[in-house]
């Protein structure tokens, strides 16, 4: 009989065979530890088709949404089919079960005004007064992440793990390591390009970090800033700029980034390439900005829509 230490097994080959990054990895621990203590002291190798169905009920009684239902139901399927092909089990229990329907949700999308004033709001903090070093230092480090969001479309964890080599190049495009180390190239407006060599060199000016390998550097155990904390610090910008904060965060940044661009006629599969998608469903959510687009086109060309 397997032991819970295929839960080991499993993670060590989750980041040797296919690259997960540290976070992927926390992620499936969480979520099949979870699944560990629902089955109250009985391995996880041990669980039934059964065990797995209550636990999915479980989760619904504790109030998971269906996307959280599915993310838990995808770890313990990947799981079962690794205990399976390692020969620890005779059979998958999560064969036969199917995540919950999701519901159509569209993603929050900041207006281009609503982004506009946020990035004029950081800009305007890098030219006022500031009482010491490290608050220059801050409010320049913010006006360059939410830039560099904006003009790149990151993830936030590709974003606050930039090396600073990617303002030390005068290129338009940087190279970032994404999920499953994948390397793609993302182009660099020339504000982004100013704000980075900016930051660096107030940086340097101040004397701050100087032999960190990375853009946004920290004195946590990542060495580099946390997604955390930049979220934190742009719900804080977001209100002094008037605007609602509970709809501001990175990742909202991250869709204004591509909404904005198909707006304005960009190729569904370019922004896929941009983001980082493996796979053109996972873009094909911001296809209402194109049936919006194709809806305005059609009321103002259609010679019939005018009568």
């Amino acid at each position: 009989m397997a032991t819970d230490f295929d839960l080991e097994n499993f993670l060590e080959m989750l980041a040797a065979e296919r690259g997960a990054a540290e976070n992927t990895l926390d992620g499936y621990r969480r979520d099949l530890e979870d699944f560990s203590g629902f089955l109250g002291g009985r391995t996880l190798a041990a669980a039934h088709s059964e065990d797995i169905s209550a636990y999915l009920g479980d989760l619904v009684r504790r109030g998971f949404a269906e996307t959280s239902q599915a993310r838990r139901l995808s770890a313990l399927k990947q799981f079962y089919k690794f205990l399976y092909a390692e020969g620890s089990r005779e059979d998958d229990p999560t064969r036969t079960l199917s995540a919950p329907k999701k519901r159509g949700s569209l993603p929050k999308v900041l207006s281009m005004d609503e982004v506009d004033t946020l990035i004029e709001t950081a800009r305007a903090e890098t030219v006022r007064p500031q009482k010491s070093a490290a608050a220059r230092l801050r409010v320049q480090r913010m006006y360059t992440l939410i830039e560099t969001l904006y003009a790149t479309g990151l993830r936030v964890s590709e974003l606050v793990a930039l090396p600073v080599s990617a303002a030390l190049r005068d290129a338009r495009l940087i190279e970032v390591r994404g999920k499953g180390g994948k390397e793609r190239l993302v182009p660099l407006s020339r504000a982004a390009q100013a704000a980075m060599k900016d930051y660096v060199g107030l940086r340097a000016a101040e004397g701050a970090h100087e032999k960190s390998p990375w853009l946004f550097p920290s004195h946590g155990g990542s060495g580099h800033l946390t997604r955390q904390h930049f979220a934190r610090d742009l719900k804080h910008l977001a209100a002094s700029a008037g605007l609602d904060a509970s709809k501001v965060s990175p990742h909202v940044l991250r869709h204004a980034f591509a909404s904005h661009l198909l707006q304005n006629g960009a190729d569904l599969r370019v922004v896929q390439q941009l983001l980082g998608h493996a796979d053109i469903s996972t873009t094909q959510i911001y296809t209402h900005v194109l049936d919006e687009r194709l809806r305005e086109l059609v009321e103002s060309a259609h010679p019939l829509a005018k009568k």
